[in-house]
């Protein structure tokens, strides 16, 4: 790997006020030693360090992300940001309360729970029912049978990938519209394993269909949990058990309505300031850890990646626009969730974003880059062989999504890319009380920035035009 040039050295360390760097000939050899300069100094675990000691988990809606937010823009207003600004937006809040889970009778024990984002609630004694046990999902779409009264369990496990997938199927079937059709058919309750990897006694949170004051409670248990579930269920079908009765109480709140806010911040182009190239991560979290790895890692390496542009005193001919999506995590009413992304989509003019992309799957590193169809083959040529170094290849295949936030953008016709993360341990600590600082290393959030940095001062330093993703 290159060394990295005196001249970047000297303006990164310095404790000063950042140095003007001569500039390198050609945009290529700028975004190369911008890369460099990332691998031996940058500012995203100082960043993310300080967020999540600062204000600890950041739910939507709350004073924390609130004050985080306040902090955030005073930061970047620091750091010689331009433009830098809150975008607030109404917000219906939600908060869990008291919850549990126990067999009752014959295999009496607790279970490490936690309510799923959205749930709705139990009488304050909880309700009780036969456990409707069923090892995988569709085991529970197809069965004919009556779950009146019942707490339905669903024990599917999410398999460890790289890319995630695993989780995406979970999410998008037996966590958000499990508890509404459970609901439907006349359960009681509803419980699911975990979305995670890992094999540790805690439970992973998310959200799931907005069910409010009106639907059944919804809860995910630990994965040894569901494993213990699932040798009942084989003692049952061996006929040495019967019928298994669980009590379930979970009492969230619901607020009503609140307020959460997008941070936004930027380098304005020098040539085509109109022109712009949309990157962040978001800012709120889930209450049971400090939301470092999801998504403070995120915030802070595109953070970090635009903060290396301003101090390097290199001005983008497009503008770099970064974002702090508040309210990501959050079920909505109607079905609707990505409220602070959708207040950015609806609050701006989108023709001329060039480009959208946000950092939300951890802080592992990146190891390819998806890219949105383009006219323009020499920049693709540019952007491989600066990637090239950081063990990051741009994949053949176009991308189809650039991270949740970007979704409302890509509906309304801006490309977005994905700077693919290597997430094969991700969905270990996603979602629970174990997403902390020390999930983080810095060498891989360094490699991260160099990968970011690098990617958008060549798009923001040429003429290319990509098709909308969504087409």
């Amino acid at each position: 790997m290159k060394r990295v040039p005196v001249w970047a050295m000297v303006a990164l360390l310095s404790v000063a006020a950042p140095m003007v760097l001569a500039q390198p000939a050609g945009v290529t050899q700028q975004a190369a030693s911008l890369r460099d300069a990332a691998l031996t100094a940058n500012d995203s675990y100082r960043f993310v360090e300080d967020l999540t000691t600062r204000f600890g988990a950041r739910p939507a809606g709350s004073e924390s992300e609130r004050n985080a937010s306040s902090w955030a823009v005073n930061e970047l207003m620091r750091q010689g940001f331009e433009n830098v600004r809150l975008q607030t937006f109404p917000l219906q809040i939600w908060e869990r309360g008291e919850e549990k889970l126990e067999i009752i009778g014959p295999f009496a024990q607790s279970m490490a729970v936690t309510a799923l984002g959205g749930s709705g609630a139990t009488p304050p004694e909880g309700v009780e029912g036969e456990a409707a046990l069923f090892e995988t999902w569709q085991g529970f779409v197809d069965y004919m049978g009556d779950l009146k009264g019942k707490i339905v369990v669903i024990l599917q496990p999410t398999p460890r990938t790289q890319t995630g997938v695993g989780y995406s199927v979970g999410a998008g079937s037996f966590r958000r519209h499990g508890p509404d059709m459970a609901r439907e058919r006349g359960a009681a309750g509803y419980v699911i394993r975990s979305l995670g990897t890992e094999d540790h006694r805690f439970a992973h949170t998310g959200a799931t269909r907005w069910l409010g004051d009106e639907g059944i409670a919804a809860l995910a248990i630990s994965p040894p949990d569901a494993e213990q579930f699932g040798r009942i269920l084989k003692l049952q079908r061996e006929g040495k058990a019967g019928p298994v009765r669980l009590r379930l109480v979970s009492r969230p709140v619901f607020r009503g309505e609140g307020q959460s806010q997008n941070v936004i911040a930027e380098i304005k182009g020098s040539k085509y300031p109109d022109e712009v190239i949309l990157i962040g991560g978001h800012i709120d979290s889930w209450d049971l850890g400090t939301g470092a790895v999801d998504d403070g890692a995120g915030m802070a390496v595109t953070y970090a990646a635009a903060k290396l542009i301003i101090d390097s005193g290199l001005r983008p001919e497009r503008t770099i626009r970064l974002i702090f999506w508040g309210a990501e995590e959050v079920s909505q009413p109607d079905d609707k969730g990505l409220t602070g992304a959708n207040a950015y989509a609806e609050g701006h003019e989108l023709s001329k974003h060039v480009a959208a992309a946000e950092s939300d799957f951890g802080a592992d590193v990146i190891y390819a880059l998806r890219l949105p169809v383009g006219d323009d083959p020499a920049f693709v040529k540019a952007l491989s062989e600066v990637l090239m170094p950081l063990g990051v290849h741009i994949d053949k295949d176009p991308s189809t999504g650039g991270g949740p936030d970007t979704g409302p953008l890509n509906v309304k016709g801006v490309p977005v890319f994905n700077l693919r993360q290597n997430g094969y341990d991700y969905f270990d600590v996603h979602h629970t009380a174990d997403d902390t600082m020390e999930r983080i290393e810095a060498k891989k959030l360094d490699q991260n920035v160099a990968a970011w940095v690098s990617t958008v001062w060549l798009m923001a330093n040429s003429r290319v035009r990509f098709q909308p993703t969504n087409k």
